[in-house]
């Protein structure tokens, strides 16, 4: 059973940092792509950012986050990190941890992606 579980969420003032971790079993870590997505109120869930080994290394971010987050992993223990600095009120979302496999193009198609986690709150403000 593949599960993916993510923690590290929480308040935070504005400028400020979290790192979200996203602790995963029952899948070959490196040869699926890893997602973050986040999901504001009312709005639609988004991507983040993703990260991708199989074919050497390959991270993308959305223009939103560029610059400001970091996606990471440490293969010892199957977890992927979203790094977060500068956080903004406009950051404020419940994120999700994903993966997929690599079939295709990569992008932030929600349709494509095969496994979620639970999600974790970050809520920004002063």
């Amino acid at each position: 059973e593949v599960q993916l579980v993510e923690s590290g969420g929480g308040w935070v003032r504005p400028g400020g940092s979290l790192r979200l971790s996203c602790a995963t079993s029952g899948l070959a870590f490196n040869d699926y792509v890893l997602y973050w997505f986040r999901q504001a109120p009312g709005k639609e869930r988004e991507g983040v950012a993703y990260i991708s080994k199989s074919s050497g290394l390959l991270t993308y971010y959305a223009g939103s986050v560029k610059g400001r987050f970091t996606i990471s992993t440490d293969d010892a223990k199957n977890t992927v990190y979203l790094q977060m600095s500068n956080l903004k009120p406009e950051d404020t979302a419940v994120y999700y941890c994903a993966a997929r496999r690599p079939v295709g193009l990569l992008d932030f198609d929600i349709g494509s992606v095969e496994f979620w986690g639970q999600g974790t709150q970050v809520t920004v403000s002063p």
